[in-house]
């Protein structure tokens, strides 16, 4: 049971970001629909993530050097193969059950590397290009025509893609296998304590030795400095430090291959996971040896904190919690990746709500004068935001958030069609409709200025 701090913090007010819709249905319970988090507070941007790519035309699909390799025209050709992978592994076709945890996580993270990489080949060659004289424009239509001419990078990603993207030098497979490498450990481990796996207790304190004693892992503690590596799973795995959510679906995995079942809710602002049980209050018993109980050491500090609402969780007021999804924890996943890539994106202006143009249209507020933000995080909250609305389309606050985003990048034309999707297709509140009615009018007048060179420019980022 690990706690993901500070992800799903409820709303102070109707203008702080929330997704949540409907109450929780007790103390400690929430609701089954998605719940995202507050992006109102800046964060330092520090992406911790290397991106090694093998050059191949139809699974990277795009070149990975910039001295001799074409790059494609926007970043969606880049990142469309792995939200292919994304959207089929998590499709309404597939039983929750069946689906990876881990796979989808990694294919995420495969996104977004794809992504960086991009951007920085796109900085790469366009420095390249202030330095070019006129004699080598007839390189430069070289390059061009050598662009035309490469591979669809739209075709259906395979396996063979999973082998060949590299993450931190590992391929999805091959992360993968770190987690069987870890319950194999653990297996070692009850074997010599000669216990059964049928004692789901015990095999959670064998996990909780080889995670922490033996192989060194940590949780980061909750702070304002979030680091957007502590929310990728093959970063904790390779850094052995990261948030306590993705220690949750480490204990989940982990013990997937072990046999155990593991569930999990949200509490509050954490997310605890615990083993199946016939008699809950087990996890709750205070060990001689650690002065801890169970439930503490899997879910961390969040468990002892009287200010955390998991402080006051006993074996009985597990069972009112509404356990979670395969798909649940997917988007808290996502959800969390917004958040901390948004916070980045808002650090030069600190305290910039993503609604808040919606607020200040009375206040002689300018469509036009956009606040300064991180275009790169902003991208990649933007690609979490997307990716949360395959999971979740019907929630229309997401989609609210997702046009607010589209809107800062000066995508007017994906901003009002999601604006419009709001007032159109759910039944919102007349007062927000008004607010989300006023703006789309202005968005329509902001692009009926734009050129279509500056929306292109900004767009790409």
């Amino acid at each position: 049971m690990l706690c993901a701090s500070s992800s799903f913090a409820p709303p102070a007010s109707a203008a702080m970001m929330t997704m949540a819709s409907s109450s929780p249905v007790s103390r400690f319970a929430h609701p089954s629909t998605l719940r995202y988090d507050l992006l109102d507070q800046p964060r330092p941007c520090s992406s911790g993530i290397q991106m090694k790519m093998r050059r191949n035309p139809i699974t990277t699909a795009y070149a990975a050097s910039a001295d001799d390799s074409p790059t494609p025209k926007s970043y969606k050709e880049v990142i469309k193969p792995f939200r292919q992978l994304f959207a089929r592994e998590i499709s309404t076709q597939s039983k929750d059950s069946d689906i990876s945890i881990a796979k989808v996580l990694l294919y995420i993270a495969a996104e977004d590397e794809a992504f960086l990489a991009f951007d920085r080949e796109i900085d790469a060659l366009s420095f390249m290009r202030e330095r070019e004289t006129i004699q080598d424009k007839t390189d430069s239509e070289e390059e061009l025509e050598t662009v035309q001419d490469q591979s669809d990078p739209s075709e259906t990603a395979s396996e063979e893609q999973q082998q060949l993207l590299q993450l931190d030098g590992k391929s999805i497979p091959e992360w993968l296998s770190e987690l069987d490498a870890i319950s194999k450990q653990v297996e070692a481990e009850l074997v010599s304590r000669d216990i059964n796996r049928c004692h789901s207790l015990q095999v959670l304190e064998a996990v909780n030795t080889v995670l922490f004693d033996m192989r060194g892992f940590e949780r980061t503690p909750t702070c304002f400095d979030e680091d957007p590596k502590d929310y990728y799973l093959h970063s904790v795995l390779n850094s052995r430090c990261g948030s306590a959510f993705l220690f949750s679906v480490i204990y989940i995995e982990v013990c997937q291959r072990l046999g155990v079942p593991i569930v999990g809710a949200r509490v509050g602002e954490n997310f605890l996971v615990w083993p199946k049980t016939e008699n809950p209050d087990e996890l709750f018993e205070v060990a001689a040896t650690s002065g801890k109980s169970l439930f503490a050491i899997v879910n961390g500090k969040c468990v002892d904190d009287p200010k955390s609402m998991a402080s006051d969780l006993t074996g009985k007021s597990l069972q009112d919690l509404d356990i979670v999804t395969n798909r649940d924890i997917i988007g808290i996943a996502l959800a969390n990746l917004m958040r901390v890539h948004w916070r980045c994106a808002s650090k030069p202006t600190p305290g910039q709500m993503l609604t808040a143009p919606l607020s200040e249209l009375n206040n002689n507020f300018s469509i036009s004068n956009f606040p300064l933000l991180r275009p790169q995080d902003l991208r990649l909250a933007i690609a979490a935001a997307e990716r949360l609305l395959i999971l979740d389309p019907r929630n229309w606050r997401l989609r609210r958030q997702l046009g607010m985003m589209y809107y800062y990048v000066r995508q007017c034309r994906d901003a009002i069609m999601e604006l419009s999707i709001c007032i159109a297709d759910f039944a919102i509140g007349e007062e927000e409709a008004k607010e989300l009615q006023l703006f789309v009018k202005k968005l329509h007048q902001l692009f009926s200025m734009m050129s279509p060179l500056d929306s292109a420019r900004l767009a790409v980022r």
